[in-house]
């Protein structure tokens, strides 16, 4: 059984009984010593996260070289989108495909690799048309443009960078597929295809049949309840994304605004909510969830001056 599983499995023994079904919480945190040879890189894929994903929990990190017994947070801990839990549901924001199966079932969730600026993904409803196996690449001509010299197909191989399965959605030009360039999920690196990792579309293929709903959303801030308590998790956006890439730290200092989105989460609950760890995921953004609320048996006598104004 792949780590990933294993540790979701170890979630649902270990975690409370949620007050508020469904529980909107997937997975449990890991913490990861290094050797010396890893590499955020390899540490990314043993646990199936993404390149982004694993620089902004650990921003500063050299991804090449951490350094060995180096303790690396690991994001194997999300929460749900806010969309239909049906299918395949895509948050571009955090690079992640989540698959519900169906009533009963255990969501799973994936790293991918997205569309970059200017080659976005888009945003909506869809569904699985077809799929293949072997599948064959056929270059758009934005793809040709950036490289005159790309064949006009190419075949099943280690050359075709959509790996060897490939599901074709109903919008006209985009799958979501395997790739020959592992270092790539968790980047928005694609021409607006979904990729993900060799061995995730493998195991997604089997379950996946034509007729799957599909929802692609860009949820930057995603809140949720497990065990009784709201939890708030926030990623960086594109540009900030862009720069964790490329040097390890966001592009801006600027905190995220989520004032709004927890107090409405947060309901009847809101005076709960503890401002202060509020504002500090908003100025984190590392995509991680954080308990955001007062336990109900020991409130606090007074949190109204860290509410936001």
């Amino acid at each position: 059984m792949p780590l990933r599983w294993r540790l979701d499995a170890l979630a649902l023994l270990c975690a409370p009984s949620p007050q508020r079904p469904p529980d909107d919480l997937l997975g449990i945190p890991t913490l990861h010593v290094t050797k010396e040879e890893d590499t955020l890189l390899d540490i990314a894929r043993t646990y199936d996260v993404g390149y982004v994903e694993i620089r902004a929990a650990n921003p500063g990190i050299d991804p090449w070289l951490p350094g060995s017994d180096r303790t690396i947070k690991v994001p194997t801990q999300q929460i749900l989108p806010n969309a239909p839990r049906h299918g395949i549901v895509i948050n571009l924001a955090e690079l992640r495909l989540y698959y519900f199966a169906g009533t009963g079932s255990e969501p799973r969730s994936f790293p991918i690799g997205i569309g970059g600026e200017g080659k976005e993904t888009p945003v909506g409803h869809t569904e699985i048309a077809r799929k293949a196996v072997h599948p064959i690449w056929v270059p758009n001509k934005s793809e040709h443009d950036e490289e005159p010299d790309l064949p006009a197909a190419i075949g099943p191989g280690p050359d075709n960078p959509m790996g060897e399965f490939a599901l074709y959605l109903g919008w006209k030009g985009y799958a979501i597929h395997g790739t020959n360039k592992p270092y790539s999920i968790g980047r928005r690196d694609s021409h607006g295809c979904i990729r993900m990792y060799p061995e995730d579309i493998a195991n997604l293929f089997k379950f996946v049949g034509p007729g799957t709903p599909g929802t692609v959303v860009d949820q930057q801030i995603k809140t949720g309840w497990s065990g009784g308590e709201l939890y708030l998790e926030i990623h960086a956006s594109q540009a900030d994304a862009d720069s964790l890439e490329a040097t390890g730290a966001p592009a801006t200092k600027e905190v995220t605004a989520a004032g709004a989105f927890v107090t409405a989460a947060a309901g009847i609950d809101r005076d709960r909510l503890d401002w202060g760890l509020v504002h500090l995921a908003e100025a984190r953004r590392d995509g991680m969830p954080a308990q955001i609320t007062w336990p109900r048996d020991n409130p606090p006598k007074s949190n109204t001056n860290d509410r936001p104004n």
